[in-house]
């Protein structure tokens, strides 16, 4: 599709046909947050603390003002143009073919190194109960039961997913508010200025650590897949503000509280914060219960991310772009073939990620940051066309504004750019930026490739 074609009205891109609108708002809220909140905070520091200190806090304010261009251009576009295929779809629309099919297929590699991930995690928390049971099995079990949850009818998938994540959002808000009240009675003496104080290692710190706080908000874009089986545009608009809110008070918070009940050289070396500050406040069992609580989280980002790589390989195949097989449906409205060949692509990414030497699969996980980061890109580039070109009338109309417009996108562009860039500073995230070229490099040769094909 060139960009000189008229947009297309508000309604839901016509070759995504049979998918049903039946989640909510509250749904697609939960699917993104489910997404987005990984085991990473739940387990504690992470290297952010360890760059930035408590500091790190300015570093997800920072990462959540990112976010926030991103949230709002997804929101206005997914408003307009309801589809699974999201910002793949809006590049087509509103930048080139290229641009959608590096964007959609670069998303669904990142996607699936992702839920590989939270599947070995989930494994070794099996741990604590089955010491004996070889991790592998426990992988195949929790990838056969969410593959069967992600073939159920897209409203009982939202329902099961709404709950699941609920869970993680239940544990941070409530560390949140125990900690909270533990740091002003002083039962837990405040941190912030122990061990070099705020600033340990420089006010550039929290630019340096804002990578990491950017990686954290991966997921916000779920809201614009799930939007193509939204019951309206309402609902898409309502879920994008919802699912913002909740991560960016969940995130600054849990940080803030985070670096506030222990020192910064500590977090996470130890054992899970979550456990000290539960401890502290005299909450029994903590620690069993905090790895119910990681179990579940990371079923949860597990369950979302297949779901969205399933919509994912399913809009490529509705595209031309992936054989037409992957864009069937079920009679309600799963893309099952999509969905099967995802999980299959899950368990070669928990084989590498298993057998692959260490340097070669950090490659991998830097090329699966980098696809994260450059739909991030495509969809600010595409919102800046959007705006050029959608017209004034039906934009009004629409549930969902971002705040201003194609400059507030530009802003976002520049600053995400500066923020992926700075990764070459910081030894534990410069294999993003190195592996990135090439990835991307790859993306077009199989474009070209793809659309040879198709020609």
């Amino acid at each position: 599709m060139s960009t000189s074609q008229a947009p297309l009205p508000v309604s839901s891109i016509g070759n995504e046909t049979g998918l049903r609108g039946q989640l909510t708002a509250g749904q697609m809220a939960m699917l993104a947050v489910g997404g987005s909140i990984g085991t990473g905070l739940l387990l504690g520091s992470g290297a952010a603390i360890n760059i930035a200190g408590p500091a790190v806090v300015l570093s997800y304010v920072i990462g959540a003002a990112i976010a926030f261009t991103v949230t709002m251009a997804l929101g206005e576009m997914a408003s307009a143009h309801p589809a699974a295929g999201s910002f793949g779809v809006y590049a087509e629309l509103y930048l080139n073919d290229w641009a959608g099919f590096v964007a959609r297929y670069g998303y669904w590699f990142a996607v699936v190194i992702a839920v590989g991930g939270e599947l070995v995690a989930a494994a070794t928390y099996m741990r604590v109960w089955f010491p004996n049971t070889a991790p592998v099995v426990w992988i195949v079990v929790f990838a056969a039961l969410l593959l069967v949850i992600n073939l159920r009818p897209v409203k009982d998938y939202g329902t099961f997913e709404y709950w699941f994540a609920m869970v993680k959002v239940i544990t941070i808000a409530a560390f949140i508010l125990i900690g909270a009240a533990l740091l002003l009675s002083k039962r837990a003496p405040a941190q912030y200025n122990v061990s070099g104080g705020f600033f340990p290692h420089g006010a550039s710190s929290p630019l340096l650590a804002a990578s990491f706080a950017l990686f954290s908000f991966l997921g916000i874009e779920f809201v614009a897949i799930a939007s193509g089986e939204a019951k309206s545009p309402a609902s898409v608009a309502r879920a994008t503000r919802i699912m913002f809110a909740l991560l960016a008070l969940l995130y600054i918070g849990a940080t803030a509280v985070l670096v506030g009940v222990m020192p910064w050289t500590q977090a996470g070396v130890v054992q899970s914060p979550f456990v000290t500050v539960f401890q502290i406040a005299g909450i029994p069992a903590a620690s069993l219960l905090m790895n119910v609580v990681v179990l579940t989280a990371a079923l949860s980002g597990a369950n979302a991310n297949i779901f969205a790589a399933g919509r994912m390989l399913f809009s490529l195949a509705r595209s031309g772009y992936a054989p037409a097989a992957l864009g069937r449906l079920t009679g309600g409205g799963s893309p099952h073939v999509a969905l099967s060949l995802s999980a299959i692509g899950i368990l070669v990414a928990i084989l590498t990620q298993t057998y692959a030497p260490e340097g070669a699969y950090l490659y991998i996980i830097g090329a699966s940051l980098f696809g994260g980061m450059l739909a991030w890109w495509i969809t600010l580039a595409a919102h800046i066309n959007f705006r050029k070109r959608f017209p004034a009338d039906q934009l009004a109309q629409l549930p969902l504004h971002a705040p201003g417009g194609r400059v507030l996108s530009t802003f976002g562009f520049v600053a995400l750019m500066a923020a992926i860039g700075s990764t070459w500073f910081v030894p534990q995230t410069r294999i993003t930026v190195v592996s990135g070229p090439f990835y991307l490099l790859l993306l077009t040769i199989g474009y070209f490739f793809v659309r040879r094909a198709k020609q």
